[in-house]
């Protein structure tokens, strides 16, 4: 997802077969892990890194490396799918629920939406829904070693029951809000979920 942001229909991969853990319209990466991003690679230190939450939350908070991985641990083992087609079975991302982070601001009781972004400034909405009641992490490792920084580290957004471009890279913050709010991606024609199952890749899918 390089240059010019112009996703199109033509998105092409290996052939498919036929897996009922597959969504539709997508094939079996296997030992693959397609480096797919819109902006260029970030070097970031991880005693630059921090990562923060704020807007509609009843205490905004920043969270140093550090103190981010004092958190108690959590693991996701399951599977990951991109928009691009390729998805990923039975991965292993070490990292900390996001429920712990937003259980220390208290979300305020009109938030239904995210705004996640990254040190870069690549953003992704998302429904407050999609990244509480264990169905999100920070993620800091992949398949116990550190996250590669190409694929993301040193920590990134990890909701893996969307498509990938959800999970934002190097990510920075997430800012709670009453409404949603098109992210980078979404403003360049892609669907304001992205639910796999439902192949909702586009806007108007």
């Amino acid at each position: 997802m390089t240059g010019h942001p112009t996703p199109t229909r033509g998105f092409v991969g290996r052939p498919r077969v036929h897996n009922p853990g597959l969504p539709p319209g997508q094939y079996d990466a296997g030992d693959d892990w397609p480096v797919l991003s819109a902006e260029v690679t970030p070097q970031l230190d991880r005693k630059d890194w921090t990562f923060t939450i704020d807007g509609l939350v009843a205490e905004e908070r920043t969270w140093t490396w550090d103190e981010a991985r004092a958190l108690p641990p959590a693991t996701y083992s399951g599977d990951i799918h991109c928009v691009t087609t390729w998805s990923k079975f039975g991965v292993r991302f070490g990292g900390v629920s996001l429920d712990t982070f937003l259980d220390a601001v208290r979300p305020s009781p009109g938030a239904t939406h995210i705004m996640a972004y990254s040190h870069t400034g690549y953003s992704a909405n998302l429904p407050l829904a999609d990244v509480t009641g264990g169905k999100a992490w920070l993620a800091f490792t992949y398949e116990d070693e550190p996250l590669p920084t190409e694929h993301g580290g040193p920590a990134r957004l990890l909701v893996p029951h969307l498509y990938f471009w959800k999970s934002v890279k190097w990510v920075a913050g997430i800012r709670l809000l009453d409404h949603d709010e098109p992210g980078f991606w979404e403003q360049n024609g892609y669907h304001a979920r992205g639910n796999p199952w439902e192949e909702q890749r586009y806007a108007g899918d």
